[in-house]
């Protein structure tokens, strides 16, 4: 239940950070491209994988992993809406921006969760 409880809690936290940090992010650039959805979705990236490798050198209570990989994390990326709006680029008629969005996403998404957990590996052995 604890564990339940914390992924629930989590994800109202996750959703809240990724409405105020999307928004944030999309009236500052404001374009047609989805720079809010990318930004919230590459750091989700980073974060996930700094947060794994944390927590695989780390003993760190199951409900608490929960809790931030599942619950805010879960909530904060928005791969859905990259689906969303990626399509709706399409249908735009916006192709460039649609294929950017997909390539930016997808490459630097991967390129992104390699350096969060290369951060956690020198902090780890800058703890040790």
């Amino acid at each position: 239940m604890l564990r339940l409880t914390g992924i629930a809690i989590g994800g109202a936290i996750g959703a809240l950070l990724r409405y105020g940090l999307t928004d944030f992010i999309s009236k500052k650039m404001a374009s047609g491209f989805p720079w809010g959805t990318l930004g919230v979705n590459l750091l989700g990236c980073f974060i996930i994988g700094f947060l794994w490798e944390i927590f695989s050198n780390t003993l760190v209570a199951p409900h608490w992993r929960a809790f931030m990989l599942i619950g805010i994390l879960g909530a904060f990326t928005t791969f859905s809406s990259y689906g969303l709006e990626s399509i709706n680029l399409f249908r735009g008629g916006q192709i460039k921006l649609a294929c950017a969005n997909i390539l930016l996403s997808n490459g630097l998404g991967i390129v992104l969760v390699f350096a969060g957990m290369a951060a956690a590996n020198v902090l780890v052995k800058l703890l040790k």
